[in-house]
């Protein structure tokens, strides 16, 4: 209802419009947070703090942007009143007069667009997204097609971390009999990983005959991927070492030399949630566990963020999709060689492309609507204001 609410003030509103929305007491308060975070970069010692000092660093950023605008458009609006001065002046000279009347149309754009800026600025995206991610990906029904359908999935995304220069690395996987992954869990590294993966949180389904059928029939199938960003510094997620119990047992493997003949294969238990994560792809059980710990860590973020968005369900309500693992978010139907993702309403035609990692487009539009969705959320914190 508050969207709406927006939407049709925007509408109903001319040039400036959104200035009227952006009281300068929250513009005030945003200056002070913003030498706050300045005070606290100064501090000695903050700068050997890696997280916690990007995270200042780039909410300081943020901030002085929008003081920036600020400043530009209360000098606008300077401008803009002595324009109208001279405008209205009837005694005036009749040339200066029309040449006053010219400029305030073009301040008037001008303030349009710097408010419009304003509201974006007021509406960054999640902090996470700049974050490396832990992805899985599961098997869900229909068996061994499934689980094909599972590997279809990950060498898609593997495609598409290719295409933009980021480095996957798997963690754990479990293949199916007939080369399928009943369950497949990775590292993604690179630049602003969350924020383009983030979407794809959810169930995916496929429709096509699959390789085991024998009739031609077309089957459904569904494989579900979580993406979550990974545990930094700053998160402290603190595991206390008699909140975890570690169980060692031998890795499966092809056979012959692939199969380690030693215990290396972890499997930690975080007692307190029931969290279960295990790691047999190493061959030493320390990196075995080292790999496990930040997959645990990682969960236990993703439970943190979830709790914390469950407590602000007007909010997630206004983003594309709630992230939920057993929400279908997309189908890909083999017979029409169409992709749709049913939280946009967004089809594509291209689907052997799009299986092949090229995604941008649909991650393009999801990043989109995304930004549009904080946007309004943003506008509708400034008319409650």
């Amino acid at each position: 209802m508050i969207r709406g609410r927006t939407e049709g003030a925007n509408r109903s509103a001319g040039p400036g419009a959104f200035s009227a929305m952006i009281p300068e007491r929250h513009l005030e308060t945003l200056r002070r947070q913003r030498d706050e975070l300045a005070a606290e970069l100064a501090k000695p010692g903050v700068v050997a703090q890696g997280a916690l000092y990007r995270r200042l660093v780039a909410d300081h950023g943020r901030l002085q942007r929008i003081v920036e605008l600020a400043d530009r458009r209360a000098a606008l609006r300077r401008e803009q009143e002595e324009a109208r001065g001279l405008a209205d002046d009837p005694s005036g000279d009749p040339e200066l007069r029309e040449l006053a009347a010219a400029d305030l149309d073009r301040i008037a754009a001008a303030l349009a667009d710097l408010d419009r800026e304003i509201v974006e600025a007021m509406a960054p995206p999640p902090e996470s997204d700049a974050r490396n991610v832990i992805m899985e990906i599961r098997a869900g029904t229909g068996g061994e097609e499934a689980a094909l359908f599972a590997a279809d999935l990950f060498r898609m995304y593997s495609r598409y971390a290719d295409r933009r220069g980021w480095r996957v690395g798997v963690i754990d996987a479990s293949v199916s009999d007939i080369g399928g992954y009943k369950e497949i869990i990775v590292s993604i590294e690179g630049a602003d990983v969350h924020g383009y993966l983030r979407f794809e949180s959810g169930t995916h389904r496929v429709q096509r005959v699959p390789v085991t059928e024998q009739q031609g029939r077309i089957h459904t199938s569904t494989a579900t991927v979580a993406v979550l960003p990974e545990a930094e510094e700053i998160d402290e997620i603190e595991i206390p070492a008699d909140e975890i119990r570690m169980d060692l047992f031998r890795a499966s493997g092809a056979g012959g030399q692939k199969v380690n003949k030693t215990e290396s294969a972890v499997r930690l238990t975080h007692l307190p949630t029931g969290i279960v994560v295990q790691c047999q792809d190493e061959r030493s059980q320390a990196r075995n566990k080292e790999k496990a710990l930040r997959v645990l860590r990682a969960r236990l973020l993703d439970l943190r963020i979830r709790e914390d968005a469950a407590r602000r369900s007007d909010q997630r309500r206004s983003q594309i999709g709630t992230g939920d693992r057993s929400e279908r978010i997309r189908t890909y139907n083999f017979p029409q060689s169409r992709v749709t993702d049913h939280r946009i309403n967004y089809t594509s035609h291209r689907l052997p492309e799009i299986l092949d990692g090229d995604l941008d487009e649909l991650i393009g539009e999801l990043r989109r609507r995304d930004h549009d969705a904080r946007v309004q959320q943003a506008l509708a914190n400034l008319v409650e204001s």
